[in-house]
């Protein structure tokens, strides 16, 4: 969860890759995952997709014990509401879930009007989408 992740646990990213444009995206679920490197694209094993991820600096030591380093991965699920506006999180996000444009390399970010089902992002007003209030 979002509220989980300390700002010590981040403190070594130097910069968030986005795989889509996250202008389009009232929200993202993100979550530290035990990756084999500091830098490159990581694998993807949840349902859904992944959206964006963090790079760290060379100074990241990896864990003594798995070897492996700490890195924020931003994904969606099937039901999400950029998939699914009326479902289950038209008027809510869950629990991972910031703002994306409150999202940096080592800041964790926030939820939001908007994430939570407030007004809607330009990309659903251009689509004519209105959100339940």
């Amino acid at each position: 969860m979002s509220s989980l992740i300390a700002e010590d646990e981040i403190s070594h990213e130097t910069e968030l890759v986005w795989l889509e444009d996250i202008d389009s995206l009232d929200y993202v679920r993100q979550s530290l995952d035990r990756l084999p490197t500091r830098r490159g694209r990581p694998p993807y094993h949840r349902d859904g997709r992944m959206v964006g991820y963090a790079r760290l600096g060379a100074t990241a030591k990896p864990s003594r014990q798995s070897g492996t380093f700490r890195r924020r991965v931003f994904w969606l699920l099937p039901h999400d509401r950029d998939s699914v506006p009326d479902g289950l999180y038209a008027k809510s996000a869950p629990a991972e879930a910031v703002d994306p444009h409150t999202l940096a390399p080592r800041s964790k970010g926030y939820k939001t009007e908007r994430s939570e089902g407030g007004p809607p992002s330009s990309a659903m007003q251009q689509l004519g989408i209105t959100l339940p209030l």
